[in-house]
């Protein structure tokens, strides 16, 4: 339909090696949607009548619950939608309807659309796994582990400390999303081409009634940039990393070594000859998953980097991995929490690991530090403790006033002081005492469990106003529709 140039079709090799139709049904519906606006601006602008903005409206109308065909000779969705409404309308008025705009603000505008929707699911998701996270939290705020630098044991912590952790991590991803929204979230719409259009159309007006904030004002940056695709995916990219994380720290804390956490059924594998297996295989999917979504920002940034101002179709290409990395996205959020809702936590062989190190080294040097020891000697007298309870294989409570008096000797410290403090100091006692803001210590949880779920509250009315407002813009823009075609 748009050969008008040219003197002959697409061959059906060409076609099929130039159509983005597959693609495009992700977003036929926002294409109608814009078409509709597109529609009413041009009747309220009187450039069009009444009478032919009815009859293209109704025929966009009919189309929404259009099941679009594969086998089509169109070359994208903005052609086979304005194929379809002038079968529909007539040519007459049909078409009428691609008035003073162009295909490369029409795609610019539906991947907005469809982006900006994918942001506020996400996000909605993002909050969900993250209150998942707080949940279990506030039960396992008694639950003691190890925790780790470089895979080995460092310091006694909490469980609920672990998952405030990643939740803090959530909550950056969703900042990020949150504020890309509003680059994304403006109207390219009547850009036209490249360079705007003679005809005196009013952007601000179908910029409303899509519900953006605003409007993509130089014509040149609003058809040919993509770097707000760019920049959506790289925030996917660095969630689905994230993501990637917590579940290799679940793959490893499930196997028999660690057992500290146990998968349901549903979220595991069998093996197809060992029957005793069960493998955490969705995990492992969102490790091999995250893999491909930074491919797809790879694959992004590659194409745009090289092309010069103004369209060019190589960013039909960009439309697959973008519809890519919101799925994958989504449901790895699904599945997370949809874990963590029925994960078994084995509290014993937690606290079990905790207890059979030597975790509570740095609180015997800062106990020492406390009676006005340099940290740097009482560091020395520690480490030589561990390195004696290690060579007697005992823990250091076992550790005996005879054997540690050569350590205090060179130390200059009394060894009553020393065995006083080994004594005194358990895992226990090592959460009670840490107090530093943020830090595992029993105290600190309650504190940031309490501040975490405050935060929700907060994120979600601010995530829900922003659905709402595209709602009522579509519900108005609904409205004004229903009103001229009746």
């Amino acid at each position: 339909m748009y050969r008008s140039r040219l003197s002959t079709d697409l061959s059906d090799l060409t076609l099929e090696y130039v159509s983005s139709i597959k693609d495009d049904y992700q977003i036929a519906l926002y294409d109608i949607l814009g078409s509709q606006a597109h529609t009413l601006m041009l009747y309220e602008k009187q450039i069009i009548t009444k009478n032919d903005t009815k009859k293209i409206l109704s025929a966009l109308e009919s189309l929404k619950n259009e099941k679009f065909d594969n086998l089509t000779e169109a070359e994208d969705i903005h052609e086979l939608i304005e194929t379809l409404v002038i079968k529909k309308a007539g040519i007459t008025s049909g078409g009428k309807m691609h008035t003073a705009r162009s295909r490369n603000d029409q795609v610019s505008l539906d991947i907005r659309m469809k982006i900006r929707d994918d942001i506020n699911i996400i996000c909605n998701c993002l909050l969900d796994t993250i209150e998942a996270l707080v949940s279990l939290a506030k039960n396992h705020q008694k639950t003691i582990m190890p925790l780790y630098t470089h895979l080995q044991q460092a310091q006694a912590g909490l469980f609920s400390h672990y998952l405030i952790a990643q939740a803090d991590v959530l909550f950056r991803d969703f900042d990020r999303l949150y504020v890309a929204f509003n680059h994304v979230n403006q109207s390219p719409l009547g850009a036209g081409p490249v360079g705007g259009t003679s005809i005196e159309i009013d952007r601000h007006s179908t910029a409303k009634m899509l519900g953006f904030d605003s409007v993509l004002e130089n014509s040149l940056d609003a058809t040919s940039t993509r770097d707000f695709v760019a920049e959506y995916v790289s925030m996917i990219a660095i969630l689905m990393t994230n993501l990637s994380r917590i579940s290799e720290d679940f793959v490893i804390w499930s196997t028999s070594e660690f057992s500290f956490i146990e998968l349901a059924d549903e979220f595991t594998s069998p093996s197809s000859v060992m029957p005793q297996k069960k493998n955490p295989d969705i995990l492992e999917l969102t490790r091999g998953k995250t893999a491909e979504v930074i491919g797809n920002l790879t694959a992004i940034l590659t194409t745009i980097k090289g092309l010069a101002s103004g369209y060019g179709r190589d960013l039909q290409q960009i439309k697959s991995s973008i519809w890519s990395t919101s799925k994958i996205s989504i449901n790895a959020l699904l599945i997370l929490k949809s874990i963590l809702l029925t994960l078994h936590v084995n509290e014993k062989e937690m606290k079990k690991a905790a207890e059979s190190s030597y975790l509570v080294a740095l609180d015997i040097a800062e106990k020492l530090v406390r009676n006005g020891i340099p940290f740097r000697t009482t560091h020395k007298i520690a480490g030589g403790l561990v390195q004696l309870a290690h060579q007697y294989n005992k823990s250091l409570n076992k550790l005996t006033v005879k054997e540690i008096s050569k350590i205090a000797h060179d130390a200059k410290v009394t060894p009553n002081l020393i065995m006083k403090i080994i004594e005194s100091t358990t895992i226990t006692s090592s959460l009670k005492e840490r107090k530093s803001f943020g830090s595992s210590g029993y105290d600190e949880q309650k504190r940031m469990i309490e501040d975490r779920v405050k935060k929700i509250n907060s994120y979600r009315i601010n995530a829900t106003k922003r659905y709402n407002d595209i709602t009522k813009a579509f519900d108005d823009l609904s409205g004004k529709v229903t009103e001229l075609i009746k």
